[in-house]
């Protein structure tokens, strides 16, 4: 008699059960990630939404507009949100910069908003200027320069065009640095900026310094792009500066 052992349906079966378990340990996996790199997000910025992100993150073309000039008041208490009022007429000013490529950086001058925050657009991507002047604290100019797919003599026009007597506010959003050359980090070395000359690839950067200004005024804080020691993978965590700027009679 004639024994036949089936053999190779069951193999087939086993290799097929086998890459089945392989596939649900790595979308597992991929999803415990993905929701780990979102709650960092949320903890940043409790207004963005998770359905915020997945659209920014599959580039669903959603644009929000952002309100550059909108003089919206930040903080209930004191200008900007500070823990204290400044001193007699002083300038009070708070700065974020952007976290990661979602969200958008702020700036904020005598409790205005002059650059709101974005959740989901990229208008603000690269270096963000907000130019006052110093004698009135008028608002004068704005200026945004995407410094890895933008022009970099643009961003040298714009700082070439401020005149003597402005404070100057910057904020980075993403990468600050790709495009930027020797001339532009001149020019902003001569508003009062120490780190410009290190400035590398997604750094967090955030800069008040001013143009042949009465007072002079420098305060500058930044974040290294490490992925050793970065809260959110390629990119360093957010940043944030705010104080007092001394007004001239």
């Amino acid at each position: 008699m004639m024994y036949v052992r089936r053999v190779g349906p069951l193999v087939v079966h086993r290799r097929q059960r086998g890459k089945k378990k392989l596939k649900f340990v790595f979308m597992v996996a991929a999803l415990i990630i993905s929701i780990s790199f979102v709650l960092k997000l949320l903890q940043i910025s409790p207004e963005l939404t998770v359905s915020n992100i997945v659209e920014r993150s599959m580039g669903g073309g959603v644009y929000v507009q952002v309100k550059p000039d909108n003089h919206k008041d930040d903080g209930p208490k004191n200008k900007c949100g500070l823990p204290k009022p400044c001193p007699g007429k002083d300038f009070a000013f708070k700065i974020y910069s952007g976290a990661t490529n979602i969200v958008g950086p702020q700036i904020c001058f005598e409790g205005k908003m002059i650059i709101e925050k974005d959740t989901r657009g990229n208008k603000w991507l690269g270096i963000n200027i907000v130019v006052i002047n110093e004698k009135t604290g008028e608002h004068v100019n704005t200026g945004s320069f995407n410094m890895w797919s933008g022009k970099v003599e643009e961003l040298i026009e714009f700082l070439k065009s401020i005149e003597d007597g402005s404070l100057v506010l910057i904020a980075s959003f993403d990468d600050p640095a790709t495009k930027l050359n020797d001339e532009a980090r001149a020019l902003i070395a001569e508003l009062g900026s120490s780190y410009i000359s290190q400035l590398k690839f997604r750094d967090n950067w955030i800069f008040v310094g001013g143009k042949k200004t009465m007072t002079h005024v420098s305060f500058e804080t930044h974040m290294k792009n490490d992925r050793e020691t970065n809260k959110y993978e390629s990119w360093p965590e957010m940043i944030e500066m705010d104080g007092c700027i001394p007004r001239i009679d």
